[in-house]
């Protein structure tokens, strides 16, 4: 079993590159291919909606089948076929439809480690083992800033996504190898999806799931490269740079809120207070867009670091799910952080592009301002939640 876990980590990794890796090949991109910032910020709306598109029928799958084939299977297929097709491409539309099957490929495999842990561990470490999941694949992130951009640098982007097509497609073989499929359980109830959506308790949390990841995921996703390069003149490798210091941020954030848990006892209120505080950094962009240096850098690592609160949240959603509905019950929660995070890039390309850039900051600050109102309204509704640990 840890054999298995240990290579769904290692695709989550992936996965978190692929929805990181345009922000740093943006600048190349719209040189030879001519996809501009709104291509690419559809293109990534695409992986996250064709993502989440599929936490329904991933979700059926974990519990009728198991998480070895369910995550095997679509990584080889999507993932590896969706980065060849992106290393081919010859316009905007290419990259979009590639991006799609990518987040295809992709969306089984954290959540069939979710489904692993709560089908295996106690409910008291879900957050804990979900975190460190995060955390460690939270280094995709981190290969998708500076590593990156010396690879492009070294040996063309081409070439470096075909090797990423490779790597995918070997890791997918690996799934098929090492998972093992938890037992069945036993005298099962049957159940559904709407058996989920008719508990009250879990509405708000779901919202929470659709405000507390979409934000950051955005930024540093995407928009942390036309920020930099529009505002500041950066280079690629500053870009890398500061991708790389706002994705170390997200890693240490995603570890940082289990012990956070346990120390105070309380899942809603560490969530209410690292939503407030993503909130502060937002506001704090918004009304001081051209700050530059260390203070700019600093709200991107603030947004990276307190916008980790992801996995606390799956697990406060997972606490009201009963066993024989886990799998259909992390992907919802899962269905409702990516779907939203889809929703929000395609927003952003859209504002972005209506915005007059004059000053360099004004569609900048627009998306700032967007974000920051996005967050609240999450928060609004999720004071009302009832707090539950295991």
């Amino acid at each position: 079993m840890r054999a298995g876990i240990a290579a769904l980590i290692a695709a989550y990794v992936l996965s978190q590159f692929y929805r990181a890796f345009l922000a740093v090949l943006t600048p190349v991109l719209g040189q030879d291919i001519g996809a501009s910032a709104a291509d690419l910020a559809s293109a990534s709306g695409y992986w996250f909606l064709a993502f989440a598109v599929m936490q329904l029928p991933v979700g059926f799958a974990l519990d009728r089948i198991g998480p070895r084939l369910t995550s095997a299977i679509p990584l080889a297929i999507g993932g590896g076929g969706g980065a060849a097709l992106f290393a081919l491409a010859e316009g905007p539309a290419a990259i979009q439809v590639a991006m799609a099957l990518i987040g295809v490929g992709c969306s089984p495999v954290l959540m069939g480690s979710f489904y692993i842990f709560a089908r295996t561990y106690a409910p008291a470490v879900f957050t804990t083992l979900a975190g460190v999941t995060i955390g460690i694949g939270s280094l995709g992130n981190i290969g998708a800033s500076l590593p990156l951009t010396m690879a492009v640098d070294a040996f063309g982007w081409r070439t470096t996504v075909w090797a990423l097509s490779i790597v995918t497609f070997a890791i997918a073989v690996l799934l098929f190898v090492l998972i093992r499929d938890p037992e069945k359980v036993e005298g099962a109830q049957k159940g559904s999806l709407l058996d989920l959506l008719k508990m009250p308790a879990l509405w708000p949390v779901l919202i929470m799931m659709a405000a507390c990841y979409a934000p950051a995921a955005a930024i540093r996703g995407l928009w942390i490269g036309p920020y930099y390069r529009d505002v500041f003149g950066a280079d690629a490798a500053l870009i890398g740079q500061a991708s790389l210091i706002m994705g170390l941020a997200m890693v240490a954030g995603n570890f940082a809120y289990g012990p956070l848990e346990r120390l105070f006892k309380t899942r809603k209120g560490v969530i209410l207070a690292g939503n407030l505080l993503t909130l502060a950094c937002f506001v704090g962009l918004w009304l001081m867009p051209s700050l530059g240096g260390w203070s700019t850098l600093a709200l991107l690592a603030g947004v990276g670091f307190f916008g980790a609160s992801f996995p606390i949240t799956v697990a406060h959603g997972r606490a009201f799910i009963p066993p024989h509905l886990i799998g259909r019950g992390v992907t919802l929660l899962n269905l409702f952080g990516i779907a939203a995070t889809g929703l929000l890039q395609l927003v952003t390309g859209r504002v972005h592009a209506a915005v007059v850039p004059e000053p360099a900051t004004a569609p900048f600050t627009a998306l700032f301002a967007l974000m920051a109102v996005w967050i609240t309204v999450g928060l609004a509704i999720y004071v009302f939640s009832q707090d539950r640990t295991d």
